[in-house]
């Protein structure tokens, strides 16, 4: 088929539920890709799930190069995403568009992601206006847990909700072409999905987004450190890796293995 971009995501608003997973390596790149999954995120959350940190603050620049090249590499048909790590954006206008410019010209990737709210609309003109598609993500922004106090749901107070409608439009008309919603109630998404005209990627943001995202880690029971109610599990693979190793550990201990048909 013919690889999705930036307008043809944007034209899936309310003709086509968006669907959304995180890959950080060529491998596991290649058989989302291979499913249909039309939007890719190289996520920032790669510091927790592929480099053991409690946090996606100390990734740096260079580790997100790396991965993002990777998965470019395993990917025919979606559109691959990068996530700006923290304080590769938030310092000046010419720092983000110097790091973005590197994440697209080095690893091959379509698009950034960078996190906030209106107050992040300088920077978000600055890069598209230099030819770099740009997701925007307010809600939740994982980079900002230690001011939030903790990864909570956010919007729950009428303020709160109100400034995060704002948010969402600010971005919209600032020209991002998709939005993540995260850890927000469910109504409050619905609204701000339909309070503008970019897709909505809910991630614990109900079913009245645009789209939904899901660390794959998560999803396919592989990061058991830290379980959000808004996953759903659709397979164990942690349980059957085990498994498989301790068969393998067993056969090896047991002269099972290398049986005569794996010997030359």
């Amino acid at each position: 088929m013919k690889k999705w971009n930036v307008n043809s995501i944007k034209a899936l608003k309310g003709e086509c539920k968006i669907s959304c997973l995180t890959a950080y390596d060529y491998t596991t790149a290649r058989i989302v890709d291979q499913s249909g999954i039309q939007l890719i995120l190289v996520g920032d959350s790669l510091g927790m799930t592929m480099l053991g940190y409690k946090t996606t603050l100390p990734v740096t620049i260079d580790q997100m190069l790396h991965h993002a090249e990777a998965v470019s590499r395993g990917v025919t048909d979606a559109i691959v995403v990068v996530d700006m790590p923290f304080m590769s954006y938030q310092i000046s206008v010419e720092d983000a568009i110097r790091n973005a410019g590197m994440f697209m010209k080095d690893t091959g990737v379509d698009a950034v992601k960078v996190e906030g709210g209106a107050f992040r609309v300088p920077v978000i003109k600055a890069l598209i206006e230099n030819g770099i598609p740009v997701m925007g993500h307010v809600g939740l922004t994982p980079q900002s847990v230690h001011a939030m106090g903790g990864y909570k749901v956010q919007g729950k107070k009428s303020d709160d909700a109100i400034k995060l409608i704002e948010d969402a439009k600010a971005l919209a008309d600032a020209g991002v072409f998709a939005i993540v919603l995260e850890c927000i109630p469910a109504e409050l998404a619905k609204e701000i999905s339909q309070a503008i005209d970019v897709p909505t990627i809910g991630i614990g943001a109900g079913v009245g987004c645009d789209g939904q995202i899901l660390v794959t880690h998560d999803m396919l029971g592989l990061y058991s450190e830290l379980t959000p109610k808004f996953v759903k599990q659709y397979a164990d693979l942690e349980a059957a890796m085990r498994e498989a190793f301790k068969q393998y550990k067993d056969e090896v201990e047991n002269s099972v293995f290398p049986a005569v048909e794996h010997s030359f």
